[in-house]
């Protein structure tokens, strides 16, 4: 008996064993997704329909903007997941790594605001930079998306195993990626050259991988893949119609390989989806919907074949709802310093050790360290550990720190301008910088600043700058009554100049709220030709004095824009002690100049912003120095001493030693950086306003403005019909480029 159960289950044993060895092996499926561009988006609506039909990728690869949307699933993103990401992302700011406003020190927003072009400038030799963005943006996006997988070095050990394709730039080899930090190894596959820097990983200068392979099917294939799935989104070729730039032309030149490639590769693979999307380029991120409906279409071209590769898998994905809003960062270890101090990287970080912190402030703290263009390169990494994460942080300093800098203006008061800037950092000491000004054109003038940045702790600063113009101006504003009777002119052409020096300290409560104290010279020069006193010059001159005072002045900036800002606040305070002067007129004695601003800018809808303002300046015990009087009229963002701008006047109009002024300004974007703009100001203007109730009574003055606004690269580009019910005189003003 025993011997027939003991054959029976041999038998039994044999038959089973040979059941199991019959049975069909289960194919490992490959997913390649091609480089494109925008065009990339088609790989999300393929991955929606291979996700509802639930097929189960084993392996995935990708080149350029397949490797960012291979990872991303790779990663345990589903399609539909992917479809909501990038549906909410500003690619504008993500590919030109535009840095908020707010992230910016004072220095770099009067930098940004004021010069139009920025070249390296060393050893006497220009240089183009290397590219238009460093990829910062994507890097810091990338990251916070694949943060569940932040210690995972390995890339097959990923949910699902990955790697992408970089060009080697030094020597044009191909360089797979499938282990290390994978945000950084992303950013390489797709920094298409010229648009984002290359990346330095394991010494190796790597831009993007459609260089040298943009559909790595071979590779995939080797990694043990019995079927490909391959999604194809690459250009073809281009006619002459379409060649009518240097960019087009490049990129014609790649494609020769890239095509002739495909047409071996689309017959190796399996099943090859291309989706139409001959209408867009790899620049069309506005059209990423359409693009990704496109992609959908043509993966449902091939529901038939990829139902066959269904085999009941289970597949999971990343649950957004559990991804961390905050970081707790217990160690921050930061290496690559090379002249800048640990303390300076952390200060402008603004990060704590054993802290926790929101992704947005994360966020604005790499922003703040990338403001100052003092690193080509910023590397960071989050390591997971018990109790939260520990980031390692890498910099590569500069070389480049001399800089050459452009911008052209025009305005109605100082007319055209060319401005030639040389900016050298790191001159004297590790922090410190020094810019110097020089404005040719109808009005010389220079300006020069030496400032050490020591952020949050007392910076030292050195200013002086140069100013003229020549304006009509009411002869009431400079002549006594006696000399207006004697004189029998209403207008007189001035020609107004000041040469300023200034030495101050400066610190900051916060970022946007910086807080100067100085001691300031200042040489004031006003003549005329239209009237000629009793001398041998041909001119009269109103004064010719040298006048020094003691300064502080306190700001608080959260305009997102500051010419045409949807949201934030704008306040200036200033004030001047006037102790000494060399007394041109013989009459001077101390007094004090007060001065004050106040900006509120709103958004009610999308395209309509609001700004209402408030400003107002008074002199204490001034008894002479008229030259220093409030005077408005015209419109300028670059006024100096006690200019101030007022719509339906002309320039330097109505002067007075004390005003008060209000406006409010509807501001409706037509089309992207496109301004239609109405404008209303209100004010009173008089010696002495505020020791009367003038100043709360109906306003004397009123100017309107209606015009049209456009945020070029050169800086916003404005006409405006202005007109004043007071004097029923209406006046155009245009300006062109950036104030300075």
């Amino acid at each position: 008996m025993k011997k027939k159960i003991a054959l029976l289950l041999l038998v039994l044993s044999f038959t089973l064993g040979n059941a199991q060895n019959n049975m069909p092996k289960s194919k490992k499926i490959g997913l390649v997704l091609s480089g494109g561009g925008a065009k990339g988006f088609a790989h999300i609506g393929v991955l929606k329909v291979i996700d509802s039909l639930g097929i189960k990728i084993d392996y995935v690869a990708g080149t350029s903007m397949g490797a960012v949307i291979g990872s991303l699933y790779a990663s345990g993103y589903s399609g539909k997941q992917l479809d909501s990401i990038f549906k909410n992302i500003n690619f504008e700011n993500l590919i030109t790594d535009n840095i908020p406003r707010e992230s910016k020190t004072t220095y770099e927003r009067e930098n940004s605001e004021k010069y139009a072009i920025t070249l390296p400038f060393n050893n006497f030799k220009l240089k183009l930079p290397s590219a238009l963005s460093r990829g910062q943006n994507t890097f810091d996006l990338l990251t916070k998306l694949m943060l569940p997988h932040c210690n995972q070095t390995d890339f097959s050990k990923l949910p699902i195993p990955f790697f992408c394709i970089a060009t080697n730039i030094e020597n044009g080899a191909q360089v797979m990626l499938d282990s290390g930090n994978l945000p950084q190894a992303v950013r390489a596959s797709s920094s298409l050259p010229s648009l984002f820097q290359p990346v330095l990983i394991n010494n190796k200068l790597l831009i993007d991988g459609g260089v040298v392979n943009n559909y790595p099917i071979d590779e995939l294939r080797a990694k043990g893949m019995d079927i490909i799935i391959g999604v194809d989104v690459q250009d073809g070729l281009a006619n002459r119609a379409n060649l009518l730039s240097a960019p087009e032309i490049l990129f014609q030149i790649n494609n020769f390989r890239t095509i002739n490639d495909m047409k071996i590769k689309s017959k190796q693979t399996d099943i090859y989806i291309k989706p139409d999307i001959t209408k867009y380029n790899i620049v069309s991120f506005n059209d990423g919907t359409k693009i990704i409906k496109e992609g959908k279409k043509a993966a449902l071209k091939k529901q038939n074949q990829l139902l066959k590769l269904k085999q009941n898998k289970p597949i999971t994905f990343i649950n957004v709802n559990n991804l961390p809003d905050s970081l707790n960062i217990k160690n921050i270890i930061i290496s690559g310093k090379e002249n800048y101090t640990t303390s300076y990287i952390r200060s402008k970080l603004k990060l704590e050790q054993n802290s926790k912190v929101t992704f947005s402030k994360f966020n604005k703290g790499t922003n703040n360290l990338i403001a100052t263009n003092n690193f080509d390169s910023f590397f960071y990494e989050f390591k997971k550990n018990q109790d939260g994460y520990n980031l390692f942080v890498n910099t590569t300093a500069t070389k480049k720190t001399a800089l050459l800098r452009l911008a052209v203006h025009y305005d109605g008061l100082y007319e055209t301008a060319l401005l030639v800037n040389l900016t050298k950092k790191k001159l004297l000491f590790k922090n410190d910088i020094v810019a110097l000004d020089l404005i040719f054109g109808d009005n010389i003038r220079y300006n020069f600043n030496y400032f050490i940045d020591k952020g949050v702790y007392w910076s030292v600063g050195v200013n002086s700058r140069y100013n003229e113009f020549e304006q009509g101006i009411r002869a009431e504003n400079l002549l006594s009554s006696q000399q207006l009777a004697t004189t029998n002119v209403n207008r007189l052409n001035i020609k107004y100049s000041d040469l300023s020096n200034q030495v101050f300290v400066q610190t900051q409560f916060r970022r946007n709220f910086p807080f100067r104290l100085g001691l300031e010279h200042k040489k004031l020069e006003v003549n005329t030709k239209t009237i000629v006193s009793n001398n041998s010059e041909g001119k009269t001159t109103f004064d010719n004095s040298n006048i020094y005072s003691a300064f502080g002045q306190i700001s608080y900036d959260t305009f997102d824009n500051l010419f045409f800002p949807n949201k934030g606040v704008l306040f200036e305070a200033k004030a001047n002690y006037y102790a000494f002067s060399s007394d041109y007129n013989n009459n001077f004695s101390p007094f004090s100049i007060y001065s004050g601003s106040l900006s509120y800018a709103i958004s009610p809808t999308n395209k309509l912003s609001l700004k209402f303002g408030a400003s107002a300046g008074l002199s204490v015990n001034r008894e002479s120095n008229e030259s220093l009087n409030f005077v408005l009229g015209g419109y300028g963002n670059n006024f100096i001493n006690n200019f101030k701008s007022f719509y339906g006047y002309n320039y330097l109009t109505i002067g007075a030693d004390s005003f008060i002024k209000g406006n409010i300004d509807l501001d409706y974007e037509v089309f992207k950086k496109n301004h239609l703009v109405f404008s209303a100001n209100y004010a009173n203007v008089e010696n002495n306003l505020f020791k009367t109730n003038h100043w709360l009574s109906v306003p004397k003055y009123t100017g309107y403005a209606f015009g049209y606004g456009y945020d070029s690269f050169l800086g916003p580009i404005e006409i405006k019909y202005t007109y004043s019910p007071d004097h029923r005189e209406h006046y155009w003003l245009f300006n062109v480029g950036y104030w300075f």
